[in-house]
């Protein structure tokens, strides 16, 4: 009895520890499928079941792919890309390196910009970074920039703000110690007047 419980439990919590297919794609242990399925970078699967080896991709409406998506995928051989509207610039930059770190470079000669102009129909994995980077906006890299000096100016206050809690700190001891150096010394002067008041006759 207690066998068959834990077996259920295991079952429920197989789905945590398995990744299940993704929506709207179709798999099989080793192959997901997620051909003309209208797929957009903003709504393209977040990962990949690590044991995929064949991911068809071919045939939406990718214009890149998000930074890191294939990178923790050890068994996969081949993403099969065609048929999509890649804008060659900035966003391409990671598809472009991947695709040159790949063995055969030939499977992805039908992987081709679709935009910009002067970029149109070049296979993406031949691509130079120059190529790339000179495509990028202007605003974009000033937005890059600005976010830089933002967190540069966040982290300063950060530390300014550490820096003053330390010395209001350390200020704060070296009064609470005075004060109490301070109340004990009063009670030293105030006890013999105490003592004194309370046995007027004592001298006599």
């Amino acid at each position: 009895m207690n066998r068959g419980i834990l077996f259920l439990s295991l079952l429920g919590f197989l789905p945590l520890v398995i990744p299940t297919c993704p929506v709207p794609c179709k798999c099989t242990s080793t192959i997901i499928d997620c051909t003309s399925k209208d797929l957009t970078v903003a709504n393209l699967p977040a990962a990949f079941r690590p044991s995929a080896e064949i991911i068809h991709l071919g045939y939406n409406r990718l214009t890149s792919i998000p930074n890191g998506l294939f990178d923790n995928l050890k068994s996969l051989q081949v993403v099969y890309l065609q048929g999509n509207p890649w804008e060659c610039t900035c966003d391409i930059l990671y598809l472009r390196s991947w695709l040159q770190w790949q063995q055969n470079r030939t499977l992805y000669r039908d992987v081709r910009c679709s935009s910009p102009t002067h970029l149109q129909d070049r296979v993406i994995a031949y691509l130079t970074e120059d190529e790339v980077n000179s495509t990028c906006q202007y605003w974009y890299c000033s937005l890059a920039l600005l976010s830089q000096l933002c967190l540069f100016i966040l982290l300063f206050l950060q530390g300014i703000l550490v820096i003053f809690i330390i010395v209001y700190l350390q200020k704060f001891r070296r009064m609470t110690a005075e004060a109490r150096s301070t109340t004990r010394d009063l009670h030293q002067q105030v006890d013999p007047w105490v003592s004194s008041s309370r046995n007027p006759y004592n001298n006599d």
